[in-house]
């Protein structure tokens, strides 16, 4: 058993070195500016384009980018192949390759008036381009809607109370974006007021629990995050994720601390080490009744703890278009980033302080979620906070990462479909370009992924679409750089691109060729439904063939520009 201490303090001096050194130089390097006028302010609309301070804007992002991926996929890793392997791509790969994919994401959607990364590299390839990326986005998003809003309703059904307690900061970001934007009141106060308020309504919830099935729960989040998403950004996106932002710090910032002073005090009810293996295996942990292959597979089941292609749309989705200045970038896009991994680092710490046996092994995210509120519970009594009311505390945590989340990938695939029809000039190009047609539509897709029962299949299928995203954003960087000046070097965005270039493409072959099509179709060893099965193969390989088009046509490009031989977009000697 190792102390979990040491996981936290090694992850956070790891990111600290990070943040303080190498942000630093990502933000000389884009040549950030203070007093450029950014698309927030040149574009200013109401309701798409809207400034925000620096503090609402990372509420903003940071309870976008974290939904239940980085809460799920580190525990689901850590019980399968243990926890060193797992907190080492955390800490080494998030400050490395996750903040520098979300920083550069969000600082290229800047240096395009705010536009989305499939605009920006149809900018230097072509529209054929432009269209295979906003068409593998919009497949990802899709995906990301699903699964999404199937944890939010399994939350809600496990603790009734986070449902009650979300309902209640949901109507108090309502009035707090009237009471901002409308009434213009001032903001110290409303934040102390409306802060204090949102902590209440977790007594609230306790109190009174709403109590439906996860069945019943799923469409009604689809519903509200259909509301959400069409909404104005200043009505309810920017005031709900800055109130939320508080019970996020307040979550991941509390039990990074309690885990400190829990080991220096010995205050917690239980020993605060490691009750799961260090290493279980290359092929996985078989008492958990689980086998699969570290590579590549803990790449693509870990996913947005370390680096998520789902950030890069929502840093050129809704963050660009927010940005007060373009020096808040630093912070929010290579910051939030690291935000994520300490979510990600304290799941992992949940699951390995409780343990796990045999009888657990229900596998995936039924066993993730009451992990991380047992757990995490156990974590905060360290500071006097009694497990009944932490664990709750806790659910609504990642209920508040997860509702934001859902409905900002909803507005985002807004967004990329209005990018693809772009002009419409048809009667089907007009309702498909729709705000209202468009969400709704996208939460019928969903809703039918959902409905077809195969939550492994759709987990791992998202994992590795989103990692193979961050490749196509990472190279999307990668042609703006090149074009933009021959002397900039491209090893920051070239080799992540190039790693996880190749880490998600022998996923997908292996989870669609291999699991699905071999031991599911052929040799009928999956429980899944042959449909099913066969409904994953052919989004899986439509992802792949998009992906390995893009990929010929981008780097197609930069060989071009810099003529020279990039196969492993070094950036070559010119540097």
């Amino acid at each position: 058993m190792v102390a979990l201490i040491g996981l936290v303090v090694g992850v956070l001096v790891l990111f600290s070195i990070g943040y303080i050194g190498y942000s630093r130089y990502l933000a000389q390097f884009v040549g950030l500016d203070e007093d450029a006028e950014t698309p927030a302010h040149k574009y200013e609309d109401g309701q798409e384009y809207v400034p925000a301070k620096k503090p609402v804007l990372l509420g903003h992002h940071f309870s976008s980018i974290a939904g239940g991926a980085p809460i799920v996929g580190p525990i689901t890793a850590g019980l399968l192949w243990g926890w060193l392997p797992a907190v080492l791509w955390i800490a080494i790969g998030n400050p490395l390759m996750g903040a520098v994919h979300d920083f550069v994401s969000l600082s290229g959607s800047l240096r395009h008036e705010g536009r989305s990364i499939g605009s920006i590299i149809g900018e230097y390839v072509g529209e054929e381009s432009k269209d295979l990326l906003l068409w593998f986005a919009f497949l990802t998003i899709i995906l990301v809607v699903a699964v999404f809003a199937y944890v939010v309703g399994l939350v809600f059904q496990e603790f009734p109370s986070a449902a009650t307690a979300s309902m209640l900061y949901i109507a108090l970001a309502l009035v707090f974006g009237v009471y901002l934007y409308q009434f213009d009141l001032p903001f110290i106060p409303g934040t102390v007021l409306f802060v204090a308020l949102t902590f209440a309504s977790v007594f609230v919830g306790l109190r009174f629990p709403i109590q439906l099935s996860q069945t019943q729960w799923i469409p009604i989040v689809l519903v509200y995050s259909f509301i959400a998403s069409v909404l104005p950004v200043w009505t309810l996106l920017q005031p709900r994720d800055y109130l939320s932002s508080f019970l996020l710090y307040a979550g991941v910032g509390g039990a990074l601390v309690a885990i400190i002073v829990g080991t220096v005090l010995g205050s917690a009810n239980e020993a605060l080490v490691t009750n799961i293996p260090a290493f279980t295996g290359f092929g996985g942990n078989s008492t958990l009744g689980a086998s699969s292959p570290l590579f590549p597979m803990l790449f693509v089941t870990i996913a947005c703890g370390t680096i998520s292609g789902f950030h890069a749309l929502v840093s050129s989705g809704t963050t660009a278009k927010q940005l007060n200045r373009e020096t808040d970038a630093r912070l929010i896009g290579y910051g939030g980033m690291l935000g994520e991994g300490l979510l990600a680092t304290v799941a992992l710490s949940a699951v390995a302080v409780v343990g796990v046996t045999a009888a657990d092994a229900t596998g995936g995210v039924g066993l993730a979620l009451p992990k991380f509120a047992g757990g995490g519970g156990v974590i905060l009594s360290s500071l006097g906070i009694p497990a009944s009311f932490g664990a709750p505390f806790m659910a609504l945590v990642m209920v508040s990462f997860l509702l934001t989340s859902t409905d900002t990938a909803l507005r985002l695939g807004r967004y990329l479909f209005e990018e693809i029809v772009g002009t419409p000039e048809t009667k089907t190009q007009k309702v498909a370009s729709n705000r209202y047609a468009n969400s709704v539509v996208q939460c019928l897709v969903a809703y039918v992924l959902i409905a077809s029962g195969t939550w492994t299949p759709l987990w791992q299928l998202f994992g590795s679409a989103n990692q193979l995203l961050a490749a196509l954003a990472l190279l999307t960087a990668t042609v703006w750089l090149a074009n933009w000046d021959d002397g900039k070097q491209l090893v920051s965005t070239g080799v992540p691109m190039v790693l996880m270039s190749v880490v998600t493409v022998c996923a997908l072959v292996y989870l669609e060729f291999y699991q699905n099509l071999y031991q599911g179709l052929i040799l009928g060893n999956a429980e899944t439904a042959a449909w099913s099965l066969a409904l994953q193969i052919v989004i899986g390989t439509i992802l792949l063939v998009l992906a390995l088009a893009l990929f010929r046509q981008g780097l197609g490009n930069i060989r071009d520009v810099r003529g020279q031989d990039v196969t492993a977009a070094d950036g070559g000697t010119d540097q």
